[in-house]
């Protein structure tokens, strides 16, 4: 099983810096997900915070201010250790939904993050 995670890790990485070298297109804003961010993903959930940090920063270098990539960050920063990114990243996501009228979990999560000493 670990050499299939392995595997999907090396091809996702592959996608993201083919995605990295085209060239863009108007089309390619209306993507769901970047690449680089997906691959922040997989590696968030492959235990793997501190490279998932490195590819949620470079994905939020050309998707600037996108919500999943914000909150990936900060929560591969609270895991990898780095609460002064953690808590740089929790704020970024506050102010981006400071007009929010909804309640998301990971507002609450972010709240609940920025009130620990």
């Amino acid at each position: 099983m670990e050499g299939r995670k392995d595997a999907a890790l090396r091809q996702m990485r592959v996608a993201a810096d083919h995605e990295d070298g085209i060239e863009k297109h108007v089309m390619m804003e209306n993507r769901l997900w970047p690449m680089r961010e997906i691959l922040g993903d997989m590696l968030l959930a492959a235990n793997k915070p501190a490279l998932a940090l490195k590819e949620y920063e470079l994905s939020l270098r050309s998707a600037r201010n996108r919500y999943r990539g914000i909150y990936g960050a900060a929560k591969a920063a609270q895991l990898s250790g780095d609460r002064a990114k953690a808590r740089s990243y929790y704020d970024s996501l506050l102010a981006l939904c400071g007009k929010s009228d909804t309640e998301r979990s990971e507002l609450l999560e972010a709240r609940r993050y920025l009130t620990q000493k």
